[in-house]
């Protein structure tokens, strides 16, 4: 059994977009199991873009990762070790977890998860956080009905592709906003949206009032900016807009400042209201079963863009800034054994 393994740590915090020099990757012992504990070795790794926000020392609603600290996010890990009566060598579960090849936690820190079902990458996405934040959000706060339309922005990403998808179930014609034509043709063709806008290519005002011709009831909002600055003049009276993120401000180092809402809220007495996935965890029972029912009805689909080894950690995560990545962003560690 090998002794050391590699680290990735936060060394300094990003002004902007974050650079490798924000971060460093280090070796450090394994250590050992205690009783109640497992040892563990990262199978894959989530790389999400809500980290970013951990990487500000300010107020939020997760803590602010510290400075020479490890980064953490959801992993799927296989027991290698075990010194608690709930798991066994081999057993494969899901928690969240420090950046790191290998790790020791306490029993009641991860689940354990059935990679027969599913592949055990689908538990970092659409049987994961970000389907359930697609689940909720959409479901909770958008409250989509058949014949209404619902734009999504960020489209091609995670949520936004589970979210279409979902909103596709309930009826509603579905427009999604996305960055290349790669990524409208994947919604278009695979995920079955009515419509797709690439933002770089195309004008999104004008062609979002082409294929909304009946207004905008639902916006799944993920991106902010200048896209939902065009979504506003669009919205039907008591439109629904769950705020899930607004990644085009994440790597801002001023304020945000556009077009006030608050006319158009008022002139339609719409909805908006922001939400983390942590507001509906009683539920999360509830949504697990439904996107799994979905999953093996053929009615969801999903996509990963999966980097292999522990090395490129960090690529794949600066990557997500770059938008290269369609469907959920993860990092392949080791195989299942």
């Amino acid at each position: 059994m090998i002794s050391m393994q590699k680290q990735i740590k936060l060394i300094n915090r990003p002004k902007a977009t974050p650079t490798k020099k924000n971060f460093e990757m280090v070796n450090a012992p394994i250590g050992e199991a205690s009783e109640g504990e497992i040892l563990l070795k990262t199978v894959y790794i989530s790389v999400d873009p809500y980290l970013r926000g951990r990487m500000n020392d300010a107020k939020s609603y997760v803590p602010p990762f510290q400075l020479n600290e490890m980064i953490s996010s959801g992993v799927i890990a296989q027991v290698v070790f075990s010194k608690s009566s709930l798991f066994k060598k081999g057993d494969v579960v899901l928690g969240s977890l420090p950046w790191q090849e290998y790790s020791i936690a306490k029993e009641n820190a991860v689940r354990k998860i059935d990679h027969t079902i599913a592949p055990a990458s689908a538990y970092l996405s659409v049987l994961g956080m970000t389907g359930l934040t697609a689940y909720f959000g959409l479901l909770d706060i958008g409250k989509p009905k058949a014949g209404e339309t619902v734009v999504v922005s960020g489209a091609a990403g995670a949520v936004g592709s589970i979210v279409g998808q979902i909103a596709k179930i309930k009826g509603s014609h579905v427009v999604g906003i996305a960055g290349s034509d790669e990524k409208v043709k994947f919604l278009l063709e695979e995920l079955g949206f009515d419509a797709a806008i690439n933002y770089k290519t195309q004008n999104v005002a004008q062609v979002l009032k082409e294929v909304c011709p009946n207004g905008i009831d639902v916006y799944f909002e993920n991106v902010g900016g200048e896209i939902s600055d065009a979504i506003f003049p669009l919205l039907n009276n008591f439109a629904r807009i769950p705020v899930c993120g607004a990644i085009s401000a994440y790597n801002n180092e001023h304020a945000d400042v556009g077009p006030r809402v608050q006319g158009y809220l008022i002139k339609t007495s719409s909805l908006m209201q922001g939400f983390t996935i942590g507001n509906y965890s009683s539920r999360y029972g509830e949504g697990a079963k439904d996107l799994a029912t979905w999953l093996t009805q053929g009615k969801l689909k999903y996509e990963e863009t999966i980097t292999e080894g522990f090395d490129h950690t960090i690529d794949a995560f600066l990557d997500l800034f770059k938008g290269t990545n369609i469907g959920k962003a993860i990092v392949k560690v080791s195989d299942i054994e």
